[in-house]
């Protein structure tokens, strides 16, 4: 059956060329899948049954072509030809896909450059899963005037290599690709790579790298392969994407980008040559930076149970703040307390212990609760109202501050020095409390609104996906791992997003205007309790006609509820007498 294909395909090769235009998609023809220029086209392909693909009527403007095929997370083999080999002991003919004429992955490309008077090609194409793979492919045309997407590779196995190379992990989501080459016409050789580098050479070159957004949950493969067709061609790459930098050939040909787990991203690179102002895609890569098929924390349950239960109680405490914490002082003392030891936790232990995630989760609640504790002790002992308003506006300041950096201010290449980012971070952070110093209560009730609406935000993270969680997130990233500093922190601003910021808004005002009218007329903030009960034991102590002078010591009060307790487990005496009477 190997052999009736490939002989099909010599006859096929034989016919002379036929110039002609892209048109709809076909049936297969001679059992081989055809495919038009610029044309997608969807088909299945089998573990046991492998396809070959035809490409005809190429016109002879074109010097090459890129053929490129997508699956959503199964991988795909494209070979341009395969070579037959014959058993040692048998005749049977085996297939084997030629050296550095392949990829495998589920966003492959090869590059064919065409031979003079050559108006077809062929494609071999297999999988290796045990379930069929839903793809789509499509061909490409470029004229002798654009440039070669990969042409000059070093570093990866294909001669010519369009592909982008994807890596992430669960901080950064990493894209690398080959340096292009300019274009040359049918049967000339390519320009040599690393011979000069004035404006005649492949170093005139720039890159654009572009990033798409899926909708906001959308794992479907429909919707993948549907959106993939606006990232393959540069004119719908540009149209539809947003270019995120521009590389020269001076630059590492490798962009990191902030990982948005669950949600779908496409990348793309258009090469283009700025003298004959000529361009060329390579080919998109998508990633949702995770995994369909892991057993836990794969793409359809990302969000742990023990994630759910953290931040819905921390909204519930957040949202009784954002209405009532400058009345309940105390309340807010210990909000904020745990805040501050929570965040600091967690980034100690996850970078100096290999524990879990749910075992850090509750050591941070445990640790937050204790320095909930500890702060609103030291109010009550120490009554400092600077220094708890010193915490209180540092936490502010820290939304204010991520916020600032969320915006793309915190892409700009100065930002991506660690001293320049956390030196800034930490001035905007401070600033806020030195603000407001003058009034502190205003501060105290704007805290309480934005940063007990926040919790909300963060809740529903757990539930649904939003991007307004990555303001806070962002910057815990950074603060965990030494790389992140490289990465672009783009993030898609969709319907959920506007819900969500439109809830944040009216939680957040109607917080403040509530506790505004509120403490209207009322003292900035309660006295010191220590004092407070200082001076009431003392009222006490000296006063006779105080019911509370005659209440006996508390050693005394003890033994007294001690013996009550006792008689309820004394047997009860029988009445009357039971001894006889003695004459």
């Amino acid at each position: 059956m190997g052999l009736l294909r490939l002989l099909v395909l010599a006859v096929l090769a034989s016919e002379p060329r036929v110039a002609g235009g892209a048109e709809t998609v076909g049936n297969s023809s001679e059992g081989l899948l055809e495919f038009y220029i610029g044309k997608f086209r969807y088909f299945k392909l089998n573990r046991p049954s492998p396809e070959d693909a035809i490409l005809r009527h190429i016109s002879s403007n074109a010097s090459f072509l890129i053929f490129q095929i997508h699956s959503q997370y199964q991988n795909t083999t494209i070979s341009f030809s395969k070579e037959t080999e014959l058993g040692e002991r048998n005749t049977d003919m085996t297939n084997t896909l030629l050296h550095n004429t392949s990829g495998t992955g589920t966003d492959r490309g090869l590059v064919f450059i065409l031979r003079p008077e050559q108006s077809m090609c062929t494609w071999h194409l297999e999988t290796l899963d045990a379930e069929p793979v839903q793809n789509m492919a499509i061909p490409l045309t470029y004229s002798e005037r654009d440039p070669v997407p990969g042409g000059c590779n070093l570093e990866f196995d294909l001669n010519i290599d369009p592909n982008i190379y994807l890596e992430y992990n669960f901080f950064e989501t990493t894209i690398k690709f080959a340096p292009a080459n300019l274009g040359y016409a049918r049967g000339t050789n390519p320009l040599p790579c690393d011979i000069g580098t004035g404006r005649d050479s492949r170093w005139r070159l720039l890159y654009d790298v572009y990033q798409y957004f899926l909708p906001e949950n959308d794992l479907t493969q429909e919707g993948l392969l549907k959106h993939l067709q606006r990232m393959a061609e540069v004119p719908q790459v540009k149209a539809s994407a947003i270019k995120v930098v521009t590389l020269t050939a001076n630059d590492r040909t490798s962009v990191s980008f902030s990982s948005l787990r669950g949600q779908g991203v496409i990348y793309n690179v258009i090469v283009r040559d700025p003298l004959l102002n000529t361009s060329a895609a390579y080919v998109p890569a998508h990633t949702y930076a995770c995994s369909f098929e892991a057993k836990e924390g794969n793409c359809s349950s990302l969000r742990r149970v023990s994630t759910k239960v953290f931040f819905t109680l921390f909204a519930l405490l957040g949202l009784f703040i954002c209405f009532f914490g400058h009345r309940f002082w105390k309340t807010e003392l210990f909000f904020i307390g745990f805040i501050f030891m929570g965040f600091f936790f967690y980034i100690l232990i996850t970078r100096l212990t290999l524990l879990t995630y749910d075992v850090r989760l509750i050591l941070t609640a445990v640790a937050g609760s204790v320095g909930g504790i500890l702060l609103v002790a030291a109010w009550w002992r120490f009554g400092i109202l600077l220094f708890c308003m010193l915490c209180v506006g540092l936490v502010l300041g820290f939304l204010i501050s991520s916020v600032t950096f969320f915006t793309p201010l915190g892409n700009l290449k100065i930002f991506q020095d660690d001293g320049v980012f956390w030196v800034t971070f930490s001035c905007v952070a401070v600033l806020i409390p030195v603000v407001f110093m003058g009034c502190l209560r205003i501060l105290n009730i704007l805290t309480c609104g934005f940063i007990g609406s926040y919790s909300v935000v963060l809740a529903s993270d757990s539930y649904l996906y939003t991007s307004l969680s990555y303001i806070t997130l962002n910057v815990l990233k950074r603060a965990l791992n030494v790389d992140f500093h490289r990465a672009f922190t783009n993030v898609p601003f969709q319907t959920n997003d506007f819900i969500i910021l439109a809830v944040w808004g009216m939680l957040a005002v109607s917080g403040i205007t509530l506790q505004i009218r509120r403490e209207r007329g009322r003292p900035f903030f309660p006295p010191h309790p220590y004092k407070l009960w200082k001076r009431e034991r003392e009222r006490r102590v000296t006063n006779v006609l105080d019911p509370s002078y005659h209440i006996p010591p508390l050693r005394e009060r003890l033994c007294g509820q001690l013996t009550q307790i006792k008689e309820l487990f004394r047997k009860e005496q029988p009445a009357g007498e039971r001894t006889p009477l003695l004459l």
